[in-house]
């Protein structure tokens, strides 16, 4: 996927004030297919969230995300006040949320003083398998870097993978991330960058 940064962005900082986004960069896949980056979720785009993590044919990601519970059942409200920060791709011609990012600050063991932030990332069908999640998710960490209130210190991003989601775990290695397997557990690879 090939991203273009918009010129003369805003500045901001992380998280923004629930439903807003900025519009920070185009992205074209391989096939020639354009997508919107935009940081934060306007309402429309939850609401498509919602119905993604409620979509009980979506097999992939019922067996390998919370979603379910996280946005369908759950409040995206109540998520979104853990300091949340949403990074998405919508496909231009159809106005559909074709990915998503996810980061905000979470320790991974009680009391570490290191400065840890956690990090979720799905596709959603039809864009699933076409290679757009690498450099996405990429771009997005660079941004979510530079602009996250509060980073006085280094971050240290970590994932939670289901064991046995191949693709997911692999994407995350291509990007950097090493299992961690003190933190680990026999639902979940922690891994951490």
């Amino acid at each position: 996927m090939k991203i273009i940064s918009k010129k003369n962005l805003p500045n901001f900082l992380l998280p923004l004030s629930i439903y807003n986004s900025i519009y920070i960069a185009d992205a074209f896949s391989k096939e020639g297919e354009e997508f919107d980056l935009l940081i934060g979720l306007e309402r429309k785009y939850v609401e498509q969230l919602q119905q993604f993590s409620l979509n009980e044919n979506d097999v992939d990601l019922q067996k390998n995300t919370g979603d379910k519970k996280r946005f369908g059942e759950g409040s995206y409200e109540d998520w979104y006040k853990k300091n949340r920060t949403p990074i998405c791709l919508i496909h231009k011609s159809s106005d559909t949320l074709a990915a998503l990012i996810w980061f905000g600050p979470e320790s991974l063991f009680p009391g570490d003083e290191k400065n840890w932030h956690t990090a979720g990332w799905r596709s959603y069908k039809p864009f699933r398998g076409k290679g757009i999640m690498k450099n996405f998710i990429d771009f997005a960490t660079d941004i979510y870097m530079q602009n996250v209130k509060n980073t006085e210190q280094n971050i240290n991003l970590w994932v939670a993978i289901k064991r046995g989601n191949t693709a997911s775990s692999g994407l995350a290695s291509a990007l950097g991330f090493q299992v961690l397997e003190e933190a680990s557990d026999e639902v979940s690879l922690i891994m951490i960058k």
